[in-house]
């Protein structure tokens, strides 16, 4: 069938018969849409064979078990600009996502995190609310979009913020439709609405106060680019209220402020990424005097090989002095063995004695990590490193926390040459699409930035898509240099994939500036 949208907002859709000249080519991928199927989906493989005729029914039962199986992906054409073909993509969402019945939803044991509680998508049980996003409303001011997993919230209503254990109680509940605010007076589990005035950060659990239960953090990688950041005295109270905002809407947004230099510097997850909130702060904000510095790349450190270390930390000054020794070994950890690596480094006790006693290997951990904070060749972070701690000494008198701080710090200063470190870059997946007749200026475009290429393949008869592996230090300006090589038509996208070692000649241009800077 074809439909036709008309009216207002494309409100009214018209289905009817394909034109005559359509109906050839609607056939063909009509064709092309059952035999796809059919290789993808094994009931619907016999149904194909088997008869002649496939019915409707059969098509979208095969369409909604490969969605959710994560093997196909339907895709329907429309325009939200013009608003045509939004109603089918609506019901193509009913038809073949997953509903919240269709999935097994857990959470945590706030008392106990190690065991995992289920969440029953019903609306009897005790609430469970998971905040995901905050959004400054012009209409609603601060709103939280939650996810109620189990039980219902109404207006009125009392929740605990597990984060906090402080009670709020619901003042309004809204549903958001883009920019519409349509006040509700309850929802149930299983339901997407905001919460509109409560004060909280995102990744926040919501109760009822009758379980204790924490939903599973959201999975949030470090940043990869950073830029400094500098106001004009005028602008400096929406400047400072913008950057507040914006970290608790987006946890992937980060701002510090350097001690040394106080220069303001906002990390994220790309070039873009930044580029937007520069421009929400010069736009929504009115910071006029707005000036942004060069981007820098979040290089990181690790170690390549193996090495011992025995440090001891000794000072006598007068009273009382100060001792610790410690002794163990650096070592990479594997990398079939390496999770996210969030807090950089894995630090492991493997003493046996009371050489050291128990009461300060807790400072002897937090001395590494501080001090692998910041690594000796570029002073960037260490990750993919273990700090393995097996012998060691102490003194009656003169040893303290402070002390086996120190010597930790100690070990990893003197040892750390010895271990062959070597400076990481994150290299980006990078999507580039593009008309197929600009596919070899396109492809040089990413050679010459050092790119892998891994994969080429056309996506619709004149337009094709390049899969590659770029070192992000090289995709400056890419956009710039693409739309000039596809006469504005190509677009790209891209996403952090791994920390991996950089060339050595690049390597040593970056810890000669890093020495230049100390």
């Amino acid at each position: 069938k074809a439909s036709s949208f008309e009216g207002k907002d494309g409100m009214s859709r018209r289905i009817e018969e394909i034109p005559q000249e359509m109906a050839a080519k609607v056939a063909e991928h009509r064709g092309n849409l059952l035999e796809t199927l059919a290789d993808v989906d094994d009931d619907f493989a016999e149904v194909y064979l088997e008869n002649d005729e496939v019915s409707e029914d059969d098509i979208h039962a095969a369409i909604r078990r490969t969605t959710l199986a994560r093997t196909f992906a339907p895709m329907f054409m429309g325009s939200a600009y013009k608003n045509k073909g939004v109603q089918d993509l609506l019901d193509g969402v009913c038809r073949y996502l997953p509903s919240p019945l269709d999935r097994v939803n857990t959470g945590l044991n706030a008392d106990n995190e190690d065991e995992v509680v289920q969440l029953k998508t019903d609306p009897k049980a005790p609430l469970v609310g998971y905040a995901f996003k905050i959004q400054d409303h012009p209409m609603a001011g601060q709103v939280t979009y939650m996810r109620v997993y189990q039980g219902k919230v109404a207006k009125g209503d009392s929740i605990v913020n597990m984060m906090t254990d402080k009670k709020l109680s619901v003042k309004r509940l809204v549903r958001m439709h883009s920019n519409d605010v349509k006040d509700v007076q309850e929802a149930g589990a299983g339901d997407i609405v905001a919460l509109a005035g409560v004060d909280c950060e995102s990744g926040v659990t919501f109760t009822d106060g009758k379980s204790r239960v924490t939903c599973s953090s959201m999975f949030v990688p470090d940043p990869v680019l950073s830029l400094s950041v500098s106001a004009g005295r005028d602008d400096q109270a929406r400047f400072q209220k913008a950057l507040k905002r914006f970290q608790r809407e987006d946890p992937t947004f980060r701002v510090e402020v350097k001690q040394e230099t106080n220069e303001t510097i906002i990390s994220g997850m790309g070039e873009l990424h930044l580029e937007v909130y520069c421009e929400r702060m010069r736009r929504e904000y009115k910071v006029e005097s707005l000036v942004t510095g060069e981007p820098k790349v979040n290089y990181r450190e690790t170690i390549t090989t193996k090495a011992d270390y025995s440090y001891v930390h000794k000072r006598q000054s007068g009273g009382r002095g100060q001792y610790g020794k410690v002794m163990g070994y650096f070592e990479p950890i594997p990398e079939e063995e390496r999770v996210d690596n969030t807090d950089g480094i894995t630090f492991i006790s493997k003493l046996t004695g009371n050489e050291i006693p128990p009461n300060y290997v807790p400072a002897i951990e937090k001395g590494f990590r501080a001090a692998t904070s910041k690594g000796l060749l570029t002073g960037n972070p260490l990750i993919h490193m273990r700090c393995v701690l097996e012998d060691g000494a102490s003194h009656e008198v003169d040893s303290s926390s402070e002390a086996f701080q120190a010597a930790a710090q100690g070990a990893y200063e003197s040892f750390y040459g010895e271990a062959n470190p070597v400076v990481l870059e994150p290299l980006m997946q990078v999507e580039v699409t593009f008309p197929s007749e600009f596919q070899s200026q396109t492809l040089q475009t990413l050679n010459g930035r050092e790119g892998s290429i891994q994969n080429t393949q056309a996506v619709t008869g004149d337009t094709s898509m390049v899969q590659a592996v770029v070192p992000l230090r090289r995709m400056f300006g890419y956009s710039s240099d693409l739309r000039s090589v596809t006469q504005g038509q190509g677009e790209f996208s891209m996403e952090f994939m791994e920390y991996a070692e950089m060339p050595q000649q690049k390597q040593e241009e970056l810890m000669a500036e890093s020495r230049k800077r100390a």
